[in-house]
């Protein structure tokens, strides 16, 4: 019984590896952005090239920063969007200013901070991006 237990647990370490780069959102309650982030943006990031990339890990303002991240400093706007590789912050989105721009600026990071290749959308116009997106 104990062997199969410790078989299980080394499979299940196999097969789910920790991401070496994440999305942190730093966000708090009562914060209207990240409400508004939570309602455009959630649904559909993980089902994006960047959230497969860089998946989405979630941290409270006013809870103790988890000892697994390092901030290259304060966190002081919700929601605030870090790029990490192995934990460590390789640049930072502050605020929530609508979904094109929340795209873009995400994009600008993980092209500047990591080796993260953007499916070539040069050809699309706006619309068809969004609905690629959304899996339309």
């Amino acid at each position: 019984m104990a062997f199969a237990a410790l078989s299980l647990g080394v499979i299940l370490c196999v097969a789910s590896p920790a991401a070496a780069m994440e999305l942190v959102m730093v966000e708090q309650d009562g914060c209207a952005y990240c409400a508004r982030w939570n309602a455009e943006i959630a649904p559909i990031y993980p089902k994006t090239p960047e959230g497969d990339y860089a998946p989405l890990r979630r941290v409270d303002l006013r809870a103790p920063r988890p000892d697994d991240l390092d901030f290259k400093g304060p966190v002081i706007f919700t929601p605030t969007f870090i790029l990490v590789d192995e934990g460590v912050e390789q640049g930072r989105i502050e605020g929530y200013a609508g979904d094109e721009m929340f795209w873009t600026m995400l994009t600008m990071l993980l092209r500047d901070h990591s080796d993260f290749a953007a499916p070539d959308e040069s050809l699309k116009d706006a619309t068809d991006v969004e609905g690629d997106r959304a899996g339309n």
